[in-house]
């Protein structure tokens, strides 16, 4: 029997969901939930976030970005993205709008990182958060999961 599964929880943190327009998004979503309308954030300058795709630079990858907390540990994630290359730009393009990710926080990430791959998860695009508080990696889990899996982690470099 596993206990703490592949990355250390079983407790998902966020769901993510890729849109077209995102103050449009979060206006419904709010007012579907109940709860005040969040901010619209950018995802952070690439001198802090080195965002990496496919496992090249990503210098131009980014989005808008909003956050609702529902309930006491989850939270809901609006991703708006531009143009450049990047797993929001590819998912929206290939499936249209809808759910990107279920995300975790983990810690260690680069080992948890090696066993999803091990488990047969793809790394899509890893960077540092735009504050630089922490950071996070995208895996494909398509066949196995049938969905990306976000792996979140606070606080210093491993």
């Amino acid at each position: 029997m596993i206990m703490d599964g592949i990355v250390g929880t079983n407790l998902v943190a966020q769901v993510g969901f890729v849109v077209k327009d995102i103050e449009k998004t979060k206006n419904d979503w709010s007012r579907f939930l109940g709860v005040p309308v969040p901010p619209t954030v950018g995802c952070g300058d690439y001198a802090i976030t080195q965002t990496r795709y496919k496992g090249e630079p990503a210098p131009h990858a980014s989005s808008k970005l909003a956050f609702m907390d529902v309930g006491e540990n989850i939270q809901i994630e609006l991703i708006e993205p531009n143009e450049a290359p990047s797993t929001w730009r590819n998912f929206l393009d290939k499936n249209g709008e809808g759910m990107h990710h279920l995300a975790f926080k983990v810690k260690g990430m680069k080992k948890i990182i090696a066993q999803c791959e091990g488990f047969g998860l793809e790394l899509e695009q890893f960077g540092e958060y735009g504050d630089a508080s922490g950071r996070y990696a995208y895996l494909d889990g398509g066949e196995k999961l049938k969905a990306v899996i976000e792996l979140l982690e606070s606080g210093a470099k491993e």
